[in-house]
């Protein structure tokens, strides 16, 4: 009775070493949500016995294995642009240079950005889910990769014009993105420090000494916030349509998660604050 779903899928692999634990999903129902790996035999809606309905996943990645392959092909193809590699623009501007100083400090803010996540995803995030399908992999790496691509082309195109207010514009979407950045990185270790090593259990995110946390009185899902936030200094110091469109992407498809997230935790919590909403203040 005190077995876990995770003890049956071992017990189970035994028998078919084909599916392991992570590729296996079962259900007391055809039709039921998945169990999860930690979820106790005893707890569960049945008698003295149960049927598991077993349906294989396929392949499967580790979650970090997934955000690496997303942030490392963006941040290479963007320099292959930035570096004008021959086959990209017209033959005479082949590994020259931008004019423009917002061209390098866009490269600079682009491969930040990429190289935060990268080591964030090594040093700092703990990933409660284990893996995704094989298969998903080309659609999230394919996204990611066109978008960046499709930005670079024209960021760094030899025509490439800078913002029409200027270097105030320029400063004011580096003040955002930069600013954005901290506060993201900032909610991904209050996060960090919220779970133990190995743990799943969940726990109310609140505010910490840092004021870049006390946007946890207001949003469940900060860290979207701060992402969107520096997507949208990212678009106003490039002043281009690309940018522009990849940010609203992003924020359709953040919003989207952080409202799961948020019923999530009004679901688990009945002390949840009433006060914050999904990802933006008062509004969404």
């Amino acid at each position: 009775p005190t077995a876990t779903v995770l003890d049956i899928k071992a017990l189970f692999h035994k028998s078919y070493p084909k599916w392991y634990p992570a590729r296996q999903s079962l259900r007391l129902d055809p039709k039921a949500k998945c169990l999860r790996d930690e979820e106790v035999l005893q707890t569960l809606p049945v008698g003295t016995t149960a049927s598991f309905y077993f349906s294989d996943l396929g392949p499967q990645l580790t979650w970090g294995t997934v955000f690496l392959s997303e942030c490392v092909g963006p941040l290479i193809i963007y320099l292959m642009f930035y570096f004008r590699l021959p086959f990209i623009y017209s033959p005479k501007y082949d590994f020259t240079t931008s004019k423009h100083w917002i061209v390098h400090l866009a490269c600079m803010c682009h491969s930040f950005h990429y190289i935060k996540r990268i080591l964030e995803t090594m040093f700092v995030h703990r990933i409660s889910h284990g893996t995704m399908p094989l298969r998903n992999i080309f659609k999230n790496c394919g996204y990611y990769w066109c978008t960046a691509a499709w930005m670079a082309y024209y960021i760094n195109h030899p025509l490439y014009t800078p913002p029409y207010y200027g270097q105030q514009q320029v400063n004011t979407g580096l003040y955002i993105f930069l600013f954005c950045q901290v506060g993201n990185f900032s909610i991904h270790v209050a996060l960090r420090n919220l779970k133990l090593p190995g743990s799943k259990a969940k726990k109310i995110p609140y505010p910490t000494k840092n004021p870049f946390t006390w946007i946890f009185w207001l949003v469940s899902c900060p860290n979207y916030t701060y992402e969107v936030g520096s997507w949208i200094g990212f678009t106003v110091m490039t002043q281009c349509v690309p940018v522009a469109f990849f940010t609203l992407v992003a924020f359709i498809q953040m919003t989207v998660w952080a409202k799961g997230k948020h019923r999530g935790y009004l679901k688990e919590f009945r002390d949840y604050p009433t006060l914050r909403s999904s990802i933006l203040p008062f509004i969404l």
